[in-house]
């Protein structure tokens, strides 16, 4: 089979993108076809990809004063954007959400939150943006929030707060992944204390390759995958190449260190797609994402294998975490 064949028969998931914060400042339509950028529903759908996750990103500049009033912004913006698509894709809150979406054709969308500043230090948020369908949680970005530091606080090495050990245990209950990409290392630590759950990190690479803070070292990714969690491999060139020289082949590097470290089980795609301005010239946005299937192939990975590379190993997190019994409404 060839790799074209290949990748559109399996299912991929991309474990982040920053779209949701870039459309309006660049004038485009989540359902309409771009130049600019690197997603739209017509070059996800060209690229293969059968699951989205969307970042709601907060941004420094909102703090935990604003934090709340610019996630909710942004939840109401994907909404609304859903709307206007000509209905291509569907919110998904579990397992059995994406298998509806993906048999009818459609894109199945995961809204993430990333950064903690939208809980704007209280708990009960969380319950709040589990019931307009988010299901995960970046904790951090580079700087501090009432969670825990980010890797940006390097001097203080911080871990979780007190609030931050709650955010996990409240995750938990409700069903949300936990990601710990841009956490700090004691906060890593931190979080793998406390969590019952895997936890993914959805946009991260190998400190052992390319000795950037935000990847991970080689302790960090065997804590994953002990957990039974997953590590989404990110295309920013800076994540793959400390010397300016990322490729296909040096990100592919990435995925071996980690097949031979822990196994496949373990490693899953997180582009980071719209939150760069370039990735690497082998795949510029999603519409190219079948090209690291035609990279696997060639270095000898097997097809079951690469079918938990692309999808099957976030969605094995997914299910897992969001499976879990979910509290009770209440009548109105």
């Amino acid at each position: 089979m060839d790799y074209l064949s290949l990748h559109k028969k399996l299912l991929v998931v991309d474990a982040h993108c920053d779209t949701l914060t870039v459309l309006q400042p660049q004038n485009r339509k989540l359902g309409e076809y771009s130049t600019k950028g690197q997603v739209d529903l017509q070059r996800l759908a060209k690229g293969g990809v059968n699951v989205q996750f969307f970042a709601i990103f907060i941004s420094p500049d909102y703090g935990e004063g604003r934090g709340i009033e610019r996630a909710l912004e942004l939840i109401d913006f994907f909404y609304k954007e859903c709307e206007n698509s000509y209905n291509p894709i569907k919110l998904a809150t579990n397992r059995n959400d994406i298998i509806g979406a993906v048999e009818d054709g459609k894109i199945a969308a995961v809204l993430a939150i990333e950064g903690g500043e939208a809980l704007g230090g209280k708990l009960h948020m969380l319950s709040i943006y589990h019931r307009l369908g988010v299901r995960c949680l970046t904790l951090t970005w580079n700087g501090r929030n009432s969670i825990a530091d980010g890797v940006g606080e390097r001097r203080t090495n911080g871990g979780l707060t007190k609030f931050g050990v709650q955010v996990i245990k409240e995750m938990n209950r409700l069903g949300m992944l936990i990601d710990v990409s841009h956490l700090s290392e004691a906060g890593f630590w931190d979080v793998i204390k406390v969590t019952e759950q895997p936890v993914v990190a959805t946009h991260s690479n190998c400190y052992a390759l390319c000795k950037h803070p935000r990847n991970l070292t080689d302790e960090q990714i065997k804590a994953i995958a002990k957990g039974n969690g997953v590590v989404g491999l990110t295309l920013v060139p800076d994540f793959i190449d400390g010397e300016g020289q990322a490729n296909l082949e040096k990100f592919l590097d990435h995925f071996d260190h980690i097949a031979d470290l822990v196994g496949v089980d373990y490693i899953g795609l997180g582009s980071d797609f719209d939150g760069v301005d370039t990735t690497i010239i082998e795949v510029r946005c999603c519409a190219d994402l079948p090209n690291i299937t035609s990279g696997l192939l060639k270095r000898g990975y097997k097809e079951s294998d690469i079918g938990k590379i692309l999808g099957g190993n976030f969605m094995r997190v997914f299910d897992e975490v969001t499976k879990v019994s979910q509290p009770k409404r209440r009548r109105c």
